[in-house]
This record gives C-alpha cells, structure tokens and sequence, in this order.
C-alpha cells in the first residue's frame, strides 16, 4: 500500500478517534459535574477537587473540537467528496493551531487577564466558525455547491449547530464563576448552592444538544444515506 493510499484511511481513523474522545470525555465532564452537585454526599472541598478534575478534562473535548475542523476538510478532499480550495485547507490547520494554543494558553493562566483575552479571542473564532459552517451547509442544500453531497452538506450544517450549542454552553455555564466564588467565600448553604444549581440545570439542556448532535453527524458521515 503506498502513502497516499495509507493516509486516507488513517485520517479516517483518526476522525472516528476524535469522535470517540470529544464524546467520551464530554459525559466524563459531565459525569464529574453531576457529582459536584450532590452537596450532601461531598464536602466541599471533595466537591471542588471534582471540579478541578472537570475543567482538566474538558481540554480533552476542546481539543478534538479544533481539530475537527481542519481534519475534515482534509478527509473531503482526500476522499474526493469535495474540491476544497488548498488555501482552505491550509488555513483550518492554522486556524486550529492558533486555537488550541488559546484554549491551553487560558487553561495554564486561568483567573488572568491573559486567559481573559484568549477566550474572548476563542469567542470571535468559534462564531466566525459557525457562521462558516451554518453557510456552508446551508448554500449546499439548497443550491448544490459548493458541497455536492447532501449528506455531506448536512453533516456540514448540523457541525454549525455544535458550535452554536457549545457556546451556548459557555454563555450558561459564564454565571458559574462569581456563583462559585460567593460558594468558596461563605460556605454551602441554600443561598449559595441553588442559584449555582440552577446555572448547571440550564446548562445541561445544551450538552445534551451537542451529543445528539455528535451522534447525528457520526451517522451520516458512516451511513451517507443519501
């Protein structure tokens, strides 16, 4: 087997990899979450370790997130699925490295003003990334270009609604922050723990969206129904 007949298939791999890791670590995420909820079962400091442990593997999802990106652009025009332009292509890998050192770069500086401008420069690129893929999709489905398969089309479009679901996700879980640290500065009590609950149970409804959504953009990426 020769090496362009070998990278296809092993970048496939690779993206079937991602998925299993951005799934598999999101429920971890949201496994721990569940578990620091339960204040009479933990004591705080148990609870807070919890957390700590969440926001460590949460790299893992973010992290498969930003190279989704630039990998299935590759796989597209690897496989003949899609005549991406080459500069696209060089363009996600750089996107996507710029990324990861903004979400790695915030996670090593948390709590300062440089993890502050990095996410808020995360923020700009996943809403330019979304719109990118709402289009994308979109146009596609209704005009046949410039991506020509609909499954295709469609597993383009509903990555757009990832995106949008997983900010949401932040935009939920922001209120967390000052409810957590009025949590640390006066101690559990109904006062501190249910508007805190409260952010969490809002939150949910959207990781609950990014896995149905997971799900639906790894069937029709393995099916092509259509």
């Amino acid at each position: 087997m020769t090496f362009s007949e070998l990278a296809y298939p092993t970048l496939v791999y690779v993206h079937l990899l991602l998925f299993v890791l951005w799934l598999g670590a999101d429920v971890g995420v949201f496994l721990l979450g569940q578990h620091f909820r339960k204040r009479t079962v933990y004591s705080l400091d148990q609870r807070i370790a919890l957390l700590k442990l969440l926001v460590i593997v949460d790299l893992t999802p973010r992290t498969a997130w930003a190279l989704m990106v630039p990998l299935s652009l590759t796989i597209s025009s690897m496989g003949g699925w899609w005549e991406v332009p080459i500069w696209w292509i060089i363009a996600s890998w750089v996107i996507a490295a710029f990324w990861l050192w903004l979400v790695f770069d915030s996670h090593n500086h948390d709590m300062t003003p440089r993890a502050a401008r990095n996410r808020g420069w995360e923020g700009y690129l996943r809403y330019a990334l979304t719109a990118f893929y709402l289009w994308l999709g979109g146009a596609s489905l209704l005009g046949n270009a410039p991506i020509e398969p609909d499954w295709l089309a469609w597993k383009a479009l509903l990555f757009g609604f990832i995106f949008a679901a997983a900010i949401m996700i932040d935009v939920s879980f922001k209120p967390v922050g000052p409810q957590l640290g009025k949590l640390l500065a006066e101690g559990s009590s109904d006062e501190t723990e249910i508007p805190l609950l409260a952010t969490m149970n809002r939150t949910r409804y959207w990781v609950w969206c990014v896995y149905l959504l997971l799900i639906a953009t790894s069937w029709l990426g393995n099916v092509k129904p259509y």
